[in-house]
């Protein structure tokens, strides 16, 4: 059974390359698609790769990950010469026809912006798709932090409102810290940083401090 289906398999590769350039890639997505969903590690987003139109690719609002211009030069450099590694992690957010980046914005500039990588990919982005219990807006924010803590670095205030936002979304310090990767006073840090009372309204304080900030509206 094993052999006939690679025998099937091998035959339909013999008649692709019959086909213009877009439609081989249209009809290896699909193939891609169909193997993806019998597959044993189908649970696994990298499982499925796949080639989308970079247009159809999108920012997210939220990305706190900056990359200096040397940096993004030697991305440049490094997809140029060594082609894309590693795909772009997405959600669709419009079935197939829309997809936003949950990592790997920078790579996405690259094959956007620099005429050379366009052409060569044909204007098309290599992407995989996350898992469908991982959208939630809080979950997409807190898989972006994973991804990048590794690499380059956030600005402080845009971590700050990532925070607060996770905060407002009834995530518990103890799960921001544990999903971001962060320890318990860098948290605490964070929410400080963003000057919104509302953080701490589960906090107490003491009776100094509380005196201390009646002194200073005083003067």
């Amino acid at each position: 059974m094993g052999y006939a289906l690679i025998e099937k398999g091998q035959a339909l590769a013999e008649e692709i390359p019959s086909l213009s350039s877009l439609e081989q890639v249209e009809v290896i997505n699909e193939i891609k698609r169909a193997l993806h969903a019998v597959s044993p590690l189908r649970e696994e987003p990298v499982d499925c790769v796949l080639w989308v139109p970079v247009e159809t690719v999108e920012a997210n609002d939220y990305n706190p990950n900056k990359v200096a211009p040397p940096e993004m030069r030697l991305l440049e450099h490094s997809i140029r010469e060594d082609g894309y590694t590693q795909p772009i992690v997405t959600w669709l957010t419009n079935g197939d026809n829309t997809r936003e980046v949950v990592d790997g914005f920078h790579r996405c500039r690259v094959g956007r912006e620099i005429k050379a990588v366009q052409k060569r990919t044909m204007g098309l982005l290599p992407v995989t798709t996350i898992n469908v219990d991982r959208e939630e807006r809080s979950d997409r924010i807190a898989a972006t932090i994973r991804h990048n803590r590794a690499r380059g670095k956030h600005q402080v205030q845009a971590m700050s409102e990532i925070v607060v936002e996770l905060s407002r979304r009834n995530w518990s310090e103890e799960k921001i810290g544990k999903e971001l990767g962060m320890e318990p006073d860098e948290v605490l840090r964070l929410k400080q940083i963003s000057g919104l009372a509302e953080m701490f309204a589960d906090r107490e304080f003491s009776e100094a401090w509380e005196v201390e900030e009646s002194a200073n509206a005083q003067i």
